[in-house]
């Protein structure tokens, strides 16, 4: 194994460092060896969670076609949901609503 030197380290880190080591009861080897590995992988998954450049501006164009999709009584509106102004404009009859969301919406309604 490859020997570490850490110059120039600060107090307080040092003392966090062992720290650690005593409540885990590791050496101090351990103890820095475990950080490092656990901190890249921390580092690692933080990198791998960004979209590239090129990705986003794909996502953003995928979900702006998907908004212009004009609403249908169909697929359109899987995953919408109406804003509380646009329920109040329509009637319980052309919504087509079912007797269960009738039922629903009048017991939502209740003080």
């Amino acid at each position: 194994m490859t020997d570490l030197i850490l110059h120039d380290i600060d107090p307080l880190l040092l003392d966090r460092i062992k720290r650690m080591a005593q409540a885990r009861q590791w050496t101090l080897q351990e103890a820095l060896m475990h950080l490092l590995e656990h901190g890249l992988f921390a580092c690692e998954a933080e990198m791998a969670a960004r979209f590239s450049d090129s990705d986003a501006s794909a996502l953003q164009a995928a979900i702006s076609a998907l908004e212009g999709i004009p609403s249908d009584p169909g697929f359109s509106l899987i995953g919408r949901m109406d804003r509380p102004g646009d329920v109040q404009t329509q009637t319980l009859e052309s919504a087509g609503l079912t007797d269960v969301d009738r039922d629903l919406m009048a017991y939502a309604q209740k003080p």
